[in-house]
């Protein structure tokens, strides 16, 4: 193409990107050996993988852009760098599918991850396709089966019956955050309370380590690990034995005394109520002769049983009629509540309510007409005339009314009242945690099976090594309601592997967020007859920089640093901590569009004016706000068909450039198509100077200015791209390309080479962000050069990094008359003459006297006149 022909020149997305792609594919550019080699530092990327439900999102499109973004740049610095990609692919979804669809859940699950892989692969991602993994093949889940057999025998998985949400039209266990209102968040049936034996995993004997391990994960987000943190939930207090009164006809001996776990044992002394669990023994035992109270446990039931539903609902309880007797105090007694706000799970499921000292049981004592005794005084109120209210005594306080623990601080009582508990003998101090054993079990089909088979004679049998994969039959029926494999003519009957006679296997599958608690062990072997191989899983982890959504704060997270703690004490890896940094990036959000009752998809809509209306018919549509991308409400865009429209590079810009990466950002059709406006001016202006300025040409004074321009951004982008802010280095990148732009305007010695200069740095920047442009003016620059991402960084030259000028602003009076431009720290007296000769100042301080002059060096000079 002529020079002259270069206004109207185009990035061909169409042809070139996939050009590329099957340049970096034929050359193998993005695969790294098993173990990493000895002559470069390794680095790992992982982006949380996705469920294939069909289609990638575009908060899909941003999650995999910000992990390639890192990928390409360490690569470009030397490292070897391993980013993966692989597929969550059991789960419920399939087996919804299956029964509404009648289609396998396999076949199902394979069509959609093909689908989202040829997406994947359309925007470019460095990935290392070799190393792909599915959790829903039995190379991956049989190795999945290993390992549980290894904790099986290193005493980390127990059997136990366990109280659990029982859906009885989808027929499985539902975890409480699946309980809506009572009702299976599916089925809408209303949930049983029921006891079934249950698989767990012992993550309760890593609470201590997995809390104390937070505080080294300093590349982590404070609030996810606060919010682990809270999960773990240590909490040192006290056990309580309360005597009880009158107890229920056949309530056993062992337990004729009520058990309560307390963080404030300084305060037993304002004692006003024990609160007990619906599910507690105590309450079973009062239900059998109380109607009453057995309708009350039924709507406690009703509620759910997670922390969400507990704390959301109005607290309400009933009087079992039981009373106990204060420890420290054995005259007085306090009755015993059946309470919908004590949770089973924690400490005993038994609660001491001290109103004084607690808002909630201040709340629940005023609403049910209870004692308040007082028991706290805060600092400077007098005893004689204080009295709790409406609001509950929560600071620093000293304990009065309070025995021998008057006149002492909270701080200063609770051991002592430890210590008394302890010499009295009904209670001691203990470390109470939050955290629960992981129950594993699930009563579905698309999960993995749980290599256990049962003999009437010999118990629960791990499955020999040899048996394993323990692969799901293909030949599945979902015409009944419940688990298809329970219903198996054959898959489940086998015989004992120990004794040889008629068995069953396990029906139940794993929970799938054990696919997900260990699969970035697996993708250092992928293909590896073992769960893993140590010379290559002890290379390349611990995962260097983990991307995701910060949803998954909590479960899989604290479940995967809970695996590679099971797995090093197995012998799988050496290590504790699976990921040394970790991002949690922002949601992309949408405007929503009805018309009446009907939501509709952007693309079915458009602008006209000041309204917006619909495509068909012209008529307008309401506007929601932005908010997070959803089917239901239709505000969803199609990465491919962004792709179709725009280029991959186009899609990868905007997610890059809107906003930092951890706050939500919105995305709009016009940001989408101002960045692939951009995308062609740098086509054109990199060909510009492919065409007008030779190979070769001599730096000069001409080129000064655009060089140090080009230096600095080298500086300014490296700097944003180690710290995790690619809308930084996006910003800086538009600046140097206006800076380019301006200099194609001049002439002079030394331009062309500093133009042709800008020209290549840009394109090396630009790389990690849009790599197939970068690739094509790379090839425009320097035809038959190497790749891109063959190449290396680009290095800042120091010399050219060195400040030149200052512009220093020229005030009289404080109000803004010029500026200045002077070398960096020149002297005073230069300065303030310099000013003192601008045009504009002299005219301000004509026929007026200097009274004052005022230097900020470097940065302003402010003449106060008067006259």
């Amino acid at each position: 193409m002529a020079a002259n022909d270069v206004s109207t020149a185009i990035f061909d997305f169409h042809a070139q990107e996939p050009f590329w792609q099957g340049r970096w594919a034929e050359k193998g550019c993005f695969d790294v050996p098993d173990v990493p080699p000895a002559d470069r530092p390794k680095y790992y990327v992982l982006e949380m993988f996705p469920y294939p439900s069909g289609q990638l999102h575009v908060g899909h499109v941003r999650n995999y852009t910000l992990g390639d973004v890192v990928a390409r740049y360490k690569r470009a610095r030397g490292y070897a760098v391993m980013h993966p990609m692989g597929w969550d692919a059991f789960g419920l979804p399939a087996e919804n599918a299956a029964r509404e669809r009648g289609v396998h859940p396999g076949t199902w699950t394979l069509q959609n991850i093909a689908t989202m892989r040829e997406t994947l692969q359309r925007l470019g991602f460095s990935l290392d396709w070799k190393r792909e993994i599915a959790t829903c093949l039995p190379d991956y889940y049989g190795q999945q089966q290993k390992l549980f057999l290894d904790m099986l025998q290193s005493g980390l998985v127990e059997r136990r019956d366990a109280a659990v949400n029982w859906d009885p039209v989808d027929q499985t266990v539902l975890a409480n955050e699946q309980v809506v209102d009572g009702r299976g968040w599916r089925s809408g049936a209303l949930i049983e309370k029921k006891t079934l034996s249950q698989w767990f995993l012992k993550i309760t004997d890593f609470a201590e380590p997995l809390l104390e391990g937070l505080k080294t994960l300093d590349r982590w987000p404070e609030r996810v690990r606060t919010m682990q943190e809270r999960w773990i939930g240590r909490s040192e207090g006290a056990r309580v034995r309360f005597a009880l009164h009158n107890p229920p006809k056949g309530f056993s001996s062992e337990q004729d005394g009520l058990e309560v776990f307390t963080t404030r044992p300084d305060t037993l002394f304002g004692l006003s109520f024990v609160g007990i669990a619906a599910d507690h023994p105590l309450a079973q035992k009062v239900a059998e002769d109380n109607a009453e109270a057995a309708a009350f446990i039924e709507e406690c039931r009703r509620i759910g049983t997670s922390e969400e539903a507990i704390n959301t609902t109005e607290k309400r309880g009933f009087d079992t009629g039981l009373r106990v007797a204060n420890p420290f105090d054995p005259e007085k007694t306090a009755p015993v509540w059946i309470a919908n706000f004590v949770l089973t799970e924690y400490g005993t499921g038994a609660v001491f309510g001290c109103p004084c000292g607690d808002q909630r049981d201040l709340d629940f004592a005023r609403k049910y007409h209870l004692d308040v005794p007082s028991v706290l005084l805060p600092s400077g109120e007098d005893e004689a005339s204080f009295a709790v209210e409406d609001k509950a005594v929560t600071g620093d306080a000293t304990l009065y009314h309070s025995g021998f623990l008057n006149g002492e601080s909270t701080k200063e009582a609770i051991p002592s009242a430890i210590a008394k508990l302890e010499e009295l003998g009904v209670g001691h101090g203990v470390t109470n945690w939050r955290l629960r054993d992981w129950g594993i079990s699930r009563q579905r089909y698309w999960g993995c099976p749980i290599p256990i088979i049962y003999c009437d004679s010999c118990g629960a049998m791990p499955v020999p090594q040899e048996q394993l994969p323990v692969v799901l039959p293909e030949d599945v029926t979902f015409d009944r309601p419940g688990n298809p494999l329970d219903h198996h003519p054959t898959w489940k009957h086998v015989e004992c592997p120990h004794c040889g006679k008629p068995a069953q296997r396990e029906t139940d599958t794993f929970d799938t967020f054990v696919d997900s608690s260990w699969y970035f062990a697996r993708f250092t072997s992928p293909k590896a007859s073992t769960p893993t191989v140590r010379e290559a899983v002890d290379g390349w982890l611990p995962v260097d920089q983990y991307i995701g959504g910060v949803e998954h704060a909590i479960l899989h997270l604290l479940y995967a640093r809970f695996f590679t703690r099971a797995m090093q004490k197995t012998g799988h890896l050496d290590l504790t901590e699976p990921f040394s940094g970790l991002f949690t990036q922002g949601m992309v959000t949408h405007a929503s569009y009805r018309d009446g009752d009907q939501w509709l998809y952007p693309e079915e809509v458009e602008q006209r004016g000041d309204a917006v209306v619909r495509k068909d018919n012209g008529q307008p549509v309401k506007v929601g706000r932005s908010e997070k991308m959803s089917k239901s409400k239709r505000n969803t865009v199609s990465p491919v068909e962004i792709i179709e429209r725009y280029g991959a590079d186009t899609a990868r810009w905007f997610v890059l450039s809107d906003s930092p990466p951890e706050r939500d950002m919105e995305w709009t059709a016009s940001g989408v198509a101002a960045a692939g406006r951009f995308m062609q001016k740098l086509y054109r202006q990199v060909q510009e100077v492919a065409q007008r300025d030779p190979i070769g040409s001599e730096h000069g004074d001409a080129g000064d200015d655009l060089r140090r321009i080009t230096h600095r951004t080298i500086v300014a982008v490296t700097e944003a791209l180690e710290g995790f802010t690619p809308n930084v280095a996006v910003a800086r990148l538009h600046q140097l390309s206006s800076a380019l732009g301006e200099a194609e305007k001049g002439s002079g010695e030394g331009l062309s080479a500093a133009r042709r200069e800008a020209a290549t740095v840009l394109t090396l920047l630009i790389s990690p962000m849009v790599p197939h442009l970068a690739e094509e003016l790379m090839a425009l620059l320097e035809p038959g050069g190497k790749l891109v991402v063959e190449r290396s960084w680009p290095e800042a030259d120091d010399a050219l990094l060195v400040v030149q000028k200052v512009t220093i602003a020229v005030q009289v009076n404080g109000k803004l008359r010029g500026t200045i431009t002077c070398p960096p720290d020149a002297p005073k007296e230069a300065v303030l003459q310099q000013a003192k000769a601008d045009p504009n100042v002299i005219k301000a301080i004509e026929g007026k006297r200097i009274v004052k002059e005022i230097h900020v060096p470097n940065r302003i000079v402010n003449l106060v006149v008067a006259g």
